[in-house]
């Protein structure tokens, strides 16, 4: 399953629709858990529906399947939670949804149609002013309404199977601060200067908003600001990793990873807010694992324990390094190289020689055998 994202530009009366739609949708999400918590099951409160719109008539202004995709989200919310605890997990309890929480709902299987790529018709809704700024392939099986600030998308969820093609390198990748990644050929690859510019708008929007007095219209302001511009960074991420997977895969056909301990870094270092900025799990996992399973690439991960970094490329000896040494300096075999290129020709030289088992406990284990991970369905290929 694929997924487009594309923009809504409703009218005023079609706002207010949307809001309603979304409030209906979240009240009814909140009367639904009160009620799982007397032990009903799913089928029960599929039909206690029907007993809550005679009592909120407002429900009746909101397509039905919208409000019964709220049931299936709580089951689905509930065996997730479940199956977090299995893997160890400390969980709490389902939330219910406060205003302004929930910031999406559903029109799944019909009450919609795209009318020639220009406009959106929603059932109870009308017909909204889309963008569709490229083909949409496959059948539309559902779409997702998702409201961001004060902008609405329209989350186009498809039947179409897109493969990508994949090349014939075999590339380890040692990831870092200084450049996002560097494979084991020396090339590097930096986070663009525009995503490090906008953390900088960050901090100004921050310190901005902390001046304002709670309450005013000032901080109102202040606070949207500063959404727009985390929603920037966000978009800005986006297209970095797409971009940056699809260059992978198509041109790999081995790709050769870490297995990254970030909670453990960010923890012991300094440097916790450059980890974060950096994004690298979010990387793999939502953007390089996908597309490359689409293609038939290998992942492999090495272990968490092998020593990539202090360990000759060359001739395998092992020596301390300190993060400052940024060359790689060999007192066995007189080998000099970047630290990082080192690292990465240590990665993809692990599977190459086959020196020890990848372990089946790893921090992404989904990750181990050839890209096994399971697609989400929910892959967005572009906004």
């Amino acid at each position: 399953m694929i997924s487009y994202k594309f923009r809504l530009y409703p009218t005023k009366e079609q706002k207010e629709k949307l809001e309603l739609s979304l409030n209906i949708c979240r009240q009814t999400y909140n009367y639904l858990l009160a009620e799982l918590d007397k032990g009903f099951t799913k089928v029960e409160l599929a039909n206690y529906l029907l007993d809550l719109k005679v009592v909120n008539p407002k429900m009746r202004e909101v397509y039905s399947k919208a409000i019964q995709v709220e049931n299936d989200n709580l089951f689905r919310n509930l065996k997730g939670l479940g199956n977090s605890k299995k893997n160890g997990n400390k969980v709490g309890r389902l939330r219910f949804k406060g205003s302004g929480w929930k910031k999406t709902f559903t029109f799944s299987q019909s009450g919609f149609k795209l009318i020639d790529n220009k406009k959106l018709s929603l059932s109870k809704i009308g017909e909204i002013k889309i963008k569709v700024h490229r083909e949409v392939l496959g059948n539309i099986k559902q779409i997702i309404i998702k409201r961001e600030i004060n902008k609405w998308y329209a989350i186009i969820q498809t039947d179409a199977n897109i493969q990508l093609t994949k090349g014939e390198k075999e590339v380890g990748l040692d990831f870092g601060l200084i450049n996002f990644y560097t494979d084991n050929e020396g090339n590097k690859v930096s986070i663009p200067n525009n995503i490090q510019q906008t953390q900088k708008k960050l901090k100004k929007a921050h310190r901005n908003l902390s001046k304002k007095k709670k309450g005013s219209k000032r901080r109102l302001k202040a606070i949207n600001r500063l959404q727009n511009t985390y929603q920037k960074q966000t978009n800005q991420k986006n297209d970095f990793f797409h971009k940056l997977s699809h260059n992978l895969v198509v041109n790999s056909k081995v790709i050769a990873i870490e297995d990254l301990d970030l909670k453990g870094l960010m923890m012991k270092s300094y440097n916790a807010k450059n980890y974060q900025i950096s994004s690298w799990k979010t990387f793999i996992t939502k953007y390089l694992n996908y597309k490359a399973e689409s293609a038939g690439v290998k992942v492999l991960v090495v272990d968490r324990f092998e020593p990539t970094t202090q360990r000759c490329s060359n001739c395998g000896e092992l020596r301390k390094l300190e993060l400052s040494e940024r060359t790689y300096n060999c007192l066995k075999c007189g080998l000099g190289l970047d630290r990082d290129t080192n690292s990465a020709k240590n990665i993809i030289k692990y599977f190459g020689l086959g020196v020890s088992p990848l372990r089946e406990d790893s921090s992404l284990p989904v990750m181990v055998k050839e890209s096994s991970m399971k697609r989400e369905d929910n892959q967005f290929i572009g906004y």
